[in-house]
């Protein structure tokens, strides 16, 4: 895994987003559809507006899956994780090829129906950020590592739940629903490359027990560390809990 830090998120974006970029040309070009997951949140703000605005990218050749959704939450809601893709991803780029997780449909036949998709051919780039509590997509901790299934139904926990409030998202702790469809932390890890895009002070703790903790579902994003292609991009402030011996070593790919 490396680490790389910015000064700030939008110079951490802009270079995220030509990483992502560069992944994604290259599978156009070798005549493959460029196959993506795609994380969203107010950490990815930035990184997504870089990436609509890459240039040389055939997006009509460009194939989109998500990491989780609310369960029971409509695509009209300001929260919704298809609302925001649509807006700032699938209606700016054009792409054709996306595979929505519709949290309020049939769970059982979402996740079967979705997942099957997503396991029929090999995924290019994982976009990803890490929760203040640590979690990868929606796996907070203790995170499943063992569950094989590409997609889970998962409860969120509180500390969760709570980020979700203090984003903006929600207006209160009782409105932000109790479970979501989540990508399980094997189906992530199973593709080929992975960008993990974590600015903000906020998340510098969850940082740096995934970063320099033991790989535990205590902290789920620590699995990223076996990963082998994974970065992890940050800005001062997420990295300001982290040793100069750790940005030395993991600069490097430790």
């Amino acid at each position: 895994m490396i680490v790389r830090v910015f000064d700030d998120k939008i110079s951490l974006g802009a270079a995220a987003a030509e990483q992502a970029a560069t992944t994604m040309r290259q599978a156009i070009f070798d005549g493959r559809r460029a196959r993506i997951i795609v994380a969203t949140g107010t950490s990815q703000l930035d990184f997504l507006d870089a990436l609509t605005k890459a240039k040389n990218i055939d997006w009509q050749r460009v194939e989109m899956f998500h990491l989780d959704e609310y369960v029971g939450l409509p695509i009209t809601h300001p929260a919704s994780f298809r609302k925001y893709l649509l807006e700032r991803l699938i209606l700016k780029t054009g792409i054709t090829h996306y595979d929505l997780l519709d949290g309020s449909g049939d769970l059982s036949e979402v996740v079967r129906r979705v997942g099957e998709i997503l396991q029929s051919a090999p995924v290019d780039i994982a976009f990803a950020g890490i929760g203040e509590n640590g979690h990868l997509a929606f796996n907070d901790p203790p995170a499943d590592f063992q569950a094989e299934e590409p997609y889970l139904i998962v409860n969120l926990d509180e500390a969760c739940r709570r980020q979700q409030v203090d984003e903006g998202w929600f207006a209160d702790l009782s409105e932000v629903p109790l479970r979501a469809i989540s990508m399980s932390v094997r189906q992530i890890l199973k593709a080929k490359g992975i960008i993990s895009v974590v600015p903000d002070a906020r998340k510098a703790l969850a940082v740096k027990r995934c970063v320099e903790g033991e790989i535990s579902p205590m902290a789920p994003a620590s699995i990223l560390r076996t990963h082998p292609n994974a970065t992890i991009y940050l800005d001062r402030d997420s990295a300001g809990l982290l040793s100069p011996a750790t940005l030395v070593a993991f600069a490097a790919g430790g």
